[in-house]
């Protein structure tokens, strides 16, 4: 009996000695098993040997394989299993590869084997009670070498555990494979468990050639079911199939190998197929995700999310008032990123994808929903502007681009996000290349949500503006079914007028249109039921010839006047296309570039939604143009690129296409473009110009003034400084700095490497291939930083005294005397700096201006404005002297606006200057608008609920305005308002409002009353954005504001506009015209979304947020307690009422928890959403809160408060840092998370005491982890063991059994362990 046993002692030596030669005379004799055993315990305890004992387990083990394979010592061994004098795990682990190569040889022996795994694999509480368990599993793992084969070199009890259910269970699958020749069909064709070479091993009397004994055969057979049978008890037992589900959580490569031998086991086997216990449909089901993950038990709160994910039917959850509100932030997001001028530095592709990631974990809806959600928020997004407001900011382009372009982009990332995942897996398994595709249910999803999308036509018609780009894309449909192929260019040549029928087109057309062009669909859906009404029989007759467009020019037509004109009007239908242009704007010569720069800034640009995202790079490329090679010029190569520069530049200024680009998250890249276009433009002497093909004439300062503005516009610097805003949590208009901005594109261009990036450059076109590579910082550009400190300078404090005889005094006092030369010569001393004697170049011919540098000007411009408010305020210069000189001098350098701004808003701050009388003589007057002005808001204020009583004081008094405001609102009316001015008056603005709207009540009103007595068709515009500015003086009006958006959402105000709740409530019909005389009343989701940015203290207003949503969970369980109360006087609902009532308020708090949670992240990003979750929650739950809890229906409402705050809190938190690490911000979450879970895991070990109720408390716990599991587990693999082990105490003490477990399962490898000892306790 040749064997190794592990002693300390040759007393232990002699001690095994001895149990061997007792073995041995037993087995002579055929000794009664129990009588051994008796025997042997007698002298393992004498000798002091702890039991279970590994050591005997290895002896009797040696003892049968193989000299001594008889029933007898079969019969010892099952009765020191019995008795516990050896360990049945070791005993098995060391059967297992001793059997199972000879099973063909010795099929008893594999026979009992299977028998006792059958009788011991499924008692392992027992087994983990022993004093040397530890030693036990180490044991088991250097038998099987399971640390080495699964790659976890953890070492713990319970990892090993896991490890070696998984290996036996596997080893049976291979060896069922093996048994019926099916193992060669894998891909490794062979076990990883058994070598089978070993069969020749042990003589059994007879070849293994020969015919083996009827016998055997039979016993092999049975050996063979008994081996599926036992896999599939293995699956279907609830321990077992709760430690393999670990098992498949933390091993996920093996367990993909796992099932793909299983699935070849079900497809093939005869033995499966013939049993009478399990069937091959039965076994596949046991090991799918879906039973595994049920093993994991119902949390707490698993009902709950699931029921308010399910509806009667997807379309229920898209239209029916209640069931919009489950995608009530996608709405939310949709509207606030189409805000009037919002820039964002992230582009709303990565988010957008982000919140429907969030809401299709937390709603627990399948993708087919959650796309189908997706789609109806957009189009109910753009209908909101099918009557709006006429005014200076459009916003149905950038409408229109987020539906058909961004939401559609999101959509790929999510799709393809599977697909690579999928593609991999394949890879993996086959450790070979396949080109064949791989079809992900998203994609699936995506096509039935976009067929059931037709069946809802009325929500579906178009704009006006695109009616007939609906109807093209219908009628490109029908003719492809019809079997009439057409090229891209045909509807260049004909009218939809000449088509035979009638092709009535709706913006499902246009959005299949957008999923074919990105290759998330194909022409396959043209003959989707109903998606075409009819066939085209023949072409239309009268087909004009060639003519000037795309398909022309793709022919080889030269770039006409007459093709550039119908490229700019018209959108290019392919990358192909948009790549041909690029070239001419590249290589072609100068006229060909301006021309095809002006085709880029075209409808491919604001229209081509199909390929919108190419088009967005090419511009942003082509502003950061290559160095020709052999360049070796001493001024910059963007000097010799100035007229294409100035034509994308003059392209890409209105305010629909700066949000476009926005939008497609280029605002870092063309800010660093901008930067350096700046930097060299504002460094030249303006005496060289340019001649554009239109016969304008440019300079360095044209360029300049163009870049310059732009740039500006891009880091909204109108806004005051960050010393100037209460509280800890930064707003998100303050991130948009030039050192942000720089930071996130540096980020971008350091990650060009990685996955993510690389499959979204994968659908960008190969000719855009010069992409910066290079980190560029504020400091490459020294001259822009030298402006932005002054400018940065100027705000802070009064500006310094100028120095006799520098530069910049010259400058100043030249361009004093170029703006006020009328004034000086009639005057009794001409308008200097005061730092000067000079009279200024009187000599010179007064209308000579200038040659300098635009910075040299842009440094001396704050003294220039300072000297001439100075000379208004004494009475030297006339307010029209005035408001035409600062005209005078932002028409010399257009960019010198900027400056003024900055130079108006830093003197209003400061309060330094007396108020001027706006009385119609010496400043514009007013009265005839401002007291209409002053009702109207009032009115639009009361229907949303806000009522600010000192709003109209009643008193007539004389309209007055800071004076430096005053002079920025005298200098604006001077603007006419043509193409040429809407660039600058994009930038001067909104820094009007925003100066205004910090001046005291009611400057605002007055301002808008001014501009519209000059632009009266913007009044109703105008109007509203006054209104707005009522919040930033009054707090108290943001949180009614906040409350009528929760009342209106859940249907809990008495209303007619907003008692049925639900988005259309919330958000109404957009901002819309006028209608029986009087002004449309704004949802106050709208009005929210257009003041929160004025709001100083956010700490103060998420603390507003979180007591409206508890004063809506009071309110809803009221609602539901009066209601429960009317319904159970009727016999029929007593039964069944209680259940229904729970689930129906459950659904509301949700909707509640849902809007919360989107304004927060809305309003202060993952900053306020970090500062809720580490400070106000906790604070929150540490103070006592009073009669809140005392509502109808006794603990229903403690325990709905609990929940509301746990789907608010994790709502919040998907939507800063997304479900999964994909988002950037998912670095932050962490920390966030643990600090989080040591308040909980401190408050459960009774470290802290709680003022909240009981009930609440538990509610959130259970709630919040319950979510964390079931919605967000990728955030558990991030947090400490020892603080989920804490937790997981904690909920046990709660009978949380299943919620322990469920957390511990999800906390990864570091984890498992303690996972799987508590299935292990649980039995």
């Amino acid at each position: 009996m040749a064997m190794t046993i592990q002693t300390g002692s040759s007393s232990l030596t002699v001690l095994w000695d001895s149990v061997a030669e007792l073995t041995k005379t037993a087995q002579s004799k055929t000794s009664d098993p129990l009588g051994w055993a008796v025997q042997l315990l007698s002298s393992l305890t004498s000798a002091g040997v702890a039991l279970p004992s590994a050591d005997l387990a290895r002896l009797l083990v040696s003892h049968i394989c193989w000299a001594n394979n008889v029933p007898i010592t079969w019969k010892f061994l099952e009765k020191a299993l019995s008795c516990k004098l050896v360990p049945p795990i070791l005993v098995l682990a060391l059967l297992s590869v001793r059997v199972l190569p000879c099973r063909r040889t010795q099929p008893a022996a594999y026979r009992l084997y299977l028998e006792l795994l059958k009788r011991h694999a499924f008692s392992f509480p027992s087994q983990t009670n022993c004093p040397n368990y530890l030693k036990i599993m180490k044991s088991v793992d250097d038998v099987l070498h399971l640390s080495q084969m699964f790659g976890l070199q953890v070492g713990e009890p319970g990892v090993l555990v896991v490890e070696f259910v998984f290996c036996i269970l596997w080893q049976l699958l291979d060896a069922a494979l093996d048994d019926e020749g099916l193992l060669d069909l894998t891909p490794e064709k062979k076990s990883r468990w058994f070598n089978r070479s070993e069969d020749m091993e042990i003589d059994s009397g007879d070849s293994y050639n020969e015919k083996l004994t009827e016998r055997h055969e039979r016993l092999q057979k049975a050996n063979s079911l008994m081996a599926v049978e036992l896999i599939g008890e293995f699956l279907k037992n609830k321990m077992t199939s709760r430690l393999l589900y670990l098992a498949r959580r933390n091993m996920p490569l093996q367990w993909g190998g796992f099932i793909q031998h299983l699935r070849l086991l079900v497809a093939n086997s005869t033995a499966l197929r013939s049993s009478k216990l399990i069937s091959p449909e039965t076994l596949l089901q046991l090991s799918s995700d879906s039973n595994l993950l049920s093993q994991e038990g119902k949390t707490s709160l698993q009902i709950a999310v699931m029921a308010s994910g399910s509806h009667s039917s997807s379309v229920d959850q898209c239209h029916v008032a209640g069931h919009s509100s489950m995608w009530l932030p996608l709405d939310l997001f949709l509207e606030d990123a189409n805000v009037e001028s919002e820039i964002a530095a992230t582009g709303a592709i990565e988010i957008l994808s982000g919140v429907i990631r969030s809401l299709q974990a937390v709603n627990g809806t399948t993708w087919h929903d959650a796309f189908l959600g997706l789609w109806f928020s957009g189009i109910r997004h753009v209908q909101r502007e099918r009557d709006p407001i006429e005014g200076p900011v459009p916003s149905l382009e950038t409408r229109l681009c987020m539906l058909f372009s961004i939401t559609t982009l999101a959509v790929a990332d999510i799709i393809e996000e599977e697909e690579v995942a999928l593609m991999d897996e394949r890879e993996q398994a086959s450790d070979q290349w396949n080109e064949k595709k791989v079809i992900g249910n998203r994609r699936k999803a995506l096509i039935s949500s976009l067929q059931l999308m037709g069946d809802h036509e009325g929500m579906l018609t178009p704009p006006t503006s695109v009616t007939s780009v609906a109807n093209q894309a219908a009628a490109k449909a029908m003719m492809f079914v019809s079997g009439l192929n057409v090229g891209s260019g045909y509807f260049d040549s004909i009218s939809m007028k000449d088509l035979p029928m009638n092709c009535s087109g709706n913006l499902r057309n246009l959005i299949v249109e957008a999923c074919i062009a990105r290759n998330l669909l194909d022409t396959s859906a043209y003959f989707w039921p109903g998606y075409v009404n009819g066939r085209i029989n023949q072409m239309p007759h009268s087909v004009p010839g060639q003519v000037p467009g795309w398909s022309s020019l793709m022919k080889g037509a030269p770039l006409t006047p007459a093709m550039v004109n119908a490229l700019v009007s018209t959108p290019a239908s392919s990358l192909a296309e948009l790549e041909k242009i690029f070239e001419f704007a590249l290589n072609g010569s100068d006229e060909e570039k301006i021309s095809a720069a002006t085709i880029l800034c075209g409808a491919s640009f604001l229209r081509g939604w199909n390929i919108q995202e190419y088009t967005v790079r090419f511009l942003t490329d082509l502003l950061s143009p290559p160095m020709p090679s052999g360049f070796s010029g001493g001024d910059s190569h963007l000097m010799g690129w100035a007229p294409v520069l100035h034509s994308i530049l003059v392209g890409i200024a209105p305010v629909d296409a700066v949000q476009v680009l926005s939008l497609h998250g280029v605002v870092p890249h063309l800010a660093g473009a901008l930067m350096a276009i700046c930097e060299v433009f504002g460094s030249c002497v303006p005496n060289v110009s340019w001649a554009l093909p239109t016969g304008e004439e440019i300079n360095a300062h044209s360029v300049f003034s163009n870049a310059f503005t732009l740039l500006l516009r891009l880091w909204k610097f109108e806004h005051p400084p960050l010393e100037n805003v209460t509280g800890d949590v930064p707003p998100v208009w303050s991130q948009l700095t030039p050192e942000y901005l720089l930071l996130v594109r540096n980020s971008h261009v350091a990650s060009v490497n990685n996955q993510k990036d690389q499959s979204r450059r994968r659908r960008l076109s190969k000719v855009a291939t010069q992409s910066p590579t290079e980190p560029i910082f504020v400091d490459s550009f020294p001259k822009l930083k030298l402006w932005y400190r002054q400018h940065q300078a100027c705000i802070v404090s009064t500006l310094p005294g100028l120095v006799n005889g520098t530069s910049v005094t010259q400058i100043v006092d030249g361009l004093l005397f170029m703006l006020f030369r009328k004034v000086n010569k009639v005057g009794s001393q001409p308008l200097t700096s005061g730092s000067s004697s000079s009279s200024g170049p009187g000599s010179e011919d007064a209308s000579m201006r200038p040659k300098l540098p635009a910075w040299d000007i842009l440094e001396a411009v704050p003294f220039v404005v300072d000297a001439a408010l100075t000379a208004c305020s004494h009475g030297r210069l006339s307010p029209r002297e005035l408001a035409t000189g600062l005209k005078d001098l932002a028409d010399f350098l257009p960019a010198s606006l900027a400056t003024i701004v900055s130079y108006f808003s830093a003197e209003v701050t400061r309060g330094v200057w007396k108020p001027v009388f706006m009385n119609g003589t010496d400043w514009p007057s007013p009265a005839a608008y401002l007291s209409t002005a002053e009702e109207q808001i009032k009115r639009i204020l009361a229907a949303t609920g806000v009522d600010v009583p000192s709003l109209v004081s009643g008193v007539s008094s004389p309209a007055t305005l800071p004076l430096p405001l005053a002079a920025f609102v005298s200098l604006t009316i001077t603007y006419k308002l043509d193409k040429a001015s809407e660039r600058f008056l994009n930038l001067a603005g909104p820094a009007m409002e925003s100066l205004a709207a910090g001046c005291p009540w009611p400057c605002m009103p007055i301002v808008a009353s001014l501009w519209a007595q000059k632009v009266k068709r913007w009044g109703d515009f105008l109007i509203f954005s006054a209104s707005r500015t009522v919040f930033h003086h009054n707090s108290d009006a943001v949180v009614q504001l906040l409350k009528s958006c929760f009342t209106a959402t859940l249907g809990l105000s008495g209303a007619p506009l907003t008692n049925n709740g639900g988005v259309g409530a919330l958000l109404g019909h957009g901002v819309v015209a006028h209608f029986l005389g009087g002004f449309s009343p704004v949802a106050p989701g709208i009005l929210y979304l257009r003041v929160y940015r004025c709001i100083k203290d956010m700490l103060f207003m998420t603390e507003k947020i979180l007591s409206l949503l508890m004063f809506s969970v009071r309110e809803i369980t009221t609602n539901e307690h009066r209601e429960r109360m009317e319904k159970l006087r009727k016999t029929k609902y007593r039964m069944r009422y209680g259940q229904v009532s729970l689930g129906e308020a459950l659904k509301k708090v949700k909707v509640a928890a849902s809007l919360g949670a989107a304004f927060v992240w809305l309003s202060g990003g993952s900053f306020l959403v970090q500062s809720l979750i580490q400070e106000t929650l906790p604070t929150w739950f540490l103070s006592t809160h009073g009669m809140q809890q005392e509502v109808g229906g006794g603990g229903m409402g403690a325990m709905l408060g609990g929940y509301a705050l746990a789907y608010f809190a994790v709502m919040c938190g998907t939507f800063a840092w997304g479900v999964d690490s994909v988002l950037s911000a998912s670095r932050r979450r962490p920390q966030v998370i643990a600090t989080h879970f040591e308040f909980m895991a401190s408050a459960l070990d009774g470290k802290i005491s709680l003022g909240c109720d009981c009930a609440t408390w538990r509610a959130y716990v259970s709630g919040f982890l319950s979510l964390m599991v079931v919605c967000t587990p990728a955030w558990l693999l991030e947090v400490n063991a020892d603080l989920l082990k804490r937790l997981s105490i904690g909920l046990r003490q709660w009978n949380e059994e299943e919620l322990a477990l469920a957390l511990l399962g999800r906390g990864g490898v570091k984890t498992m362990g303690a996972a799987a000892e508590l299935i292990i306790r649980s039995g």
